[in-house]
């Protein structure tokens, strides 16, 4: 009888252990919440799919996506909703810099950090801002351009004014076109952003310009890939691709065949990669109490928010192989679709 009661109380202090471990367990579980802008373009279901994947590989339970659908009003109440789950950081891919702000607030009377993922959110206590430097991204457009036409008659086409970034890019550019639009050897004779980084509203910018100038236009700094498809349309409809050259950013698809086709000039890539895990292992950080160290500040009208910053790559039809598809970004046969097989880059 005696053994069987310390069977029993052994039983029991066993299955105590046991439910004291489970419950610890259980309260270490990180959950992650990520609010997305779009899932319009490309490139974003890439940047959610590899976020995911590497935040559940540094142990995460689980990560909670939403997508607003360039709606600010709806971004702000899903982030409420992600709050009211309980997830430990929240992620925010934000459509409107400045609406955004709203939803920080909220996060932080939860107790809950926030990373601007690739976007600034403008007026907030931000507690960690990861992009790529994006002034380095229209430093590097500019550049590129201005090697192929030094002189002449420039448009620029930037992108959505919601979006901080699209400011960065801007400055940029200008670093290197004010010193020659003060010399006198580049004129910049059209200047214009683009709501909601639409290729349709970029069309119509492009062709507003061809029609003020008459079609004398040597060049297009253009923001990102969506925008300088616009204007590549916009310049086919006159007969003037492949004769004008125009940057792009983000790698995608259609940019990269236009690229190697001669209708663009450039793109910006920006591994995603690299920045979805970035964020993750940040997030993850931050999740256990952890600091992130950032390599550079920048302000967000109210604060300097550390800002993780990341380096971009410079692609043409010279390197496009080993910086885009080398890297598993975009294939080989996608990319050369329309290019005689006999002109394909060698695989290495």
């Amino acid at each position: 009888m005696k053994r069987i009661r310390i069977l029993v109380v052994v039983c029991l202090l066993v299955f105590v252990v046991f439910s004291c471990l489970s419950a610890v367990s259980a309260a270490k579980k990180i959950v992650l919440g990520l609010s997305m802008d779009t899932l319009k373009e490309e490139r974003w279901y890439k940047d959610r799919d590899m976020f995911i994947a590497k935040a559940k590989a540094l142990g995460a339970a689980d990560v909670l996506v939403q997508t607003a659908n360039s709606d600010d009003a709806l971004q702000v109440s899903q982030c409420e909703n992600l709050l009211s789950q309980g997830i430990n950081v929240l992620v925010i891919i934000p459509h409107n810099a400045s609406a955004c702000a709203a939803a920080v607030e909220s996060a932080h009377k939860s107790k809950v950090p926030v990373i601007a993922y690739d976007r600034l959110i403008y007026n907030c206590d931000l507690d960690l801002y990861v992009s790529f430097d994006n002034e380095k991204v229209g430093y590097m457009q500019a550049e590129y351009i201005t090697k192929l036409i030094p002189k002449g008659t420039y448009a620029y086409i930037g992108g959505s004014p919601t979006d901080n970034n699209a400011f960065m890019f801007k400055a940029g550019a200008m670093k290197i076109l004010d010193p020659l639009i003060k010399k006198g050897d580049i004129k910049l004779a059209y200047d214009q952003f683009t709501n909601d980084w639409k290729p349709e509203v970029a069309q119509s910018n492009m062709e507003n310009c061809l029609t003020k100038l008459n079609n004398k236009i040597d060049a297009v700094v253009a923001a990102n890939d969506g925008t300088a498809g616009g204007v590549i349309q916009a310049l086919t409809d006159q007969k003037l691709q492949g004769k004008v050259p125009v940057s792009g950013q983000d790698a995608e698809l259609a940019a990269c065949q236009r690229i190697v086709e001669g209708s663009q000039s450039m793109t910006v890539y920006k591994p995603i990669k690299i920045i979805a895990e970035a964020s993750a292992v940040a997030a993850m950080d931050l999740a256990k109490g952890k600091k992130v160290k950032a390599n550079l500040k920048v302000n967000n009208k109210k604060i300097d928010v550390p800002f993780l910053a990341l380096k971009p790559v410079s692609v043409d039809k010279n390197n496009m192989y080993e910086a885009v598809i080398k890297d598993g970004f975009q294939k080989l046969e996608d990319v050369y679709r329309n290019i005689p097989k006999d002109k394909w880059p060698a695989q290495k």
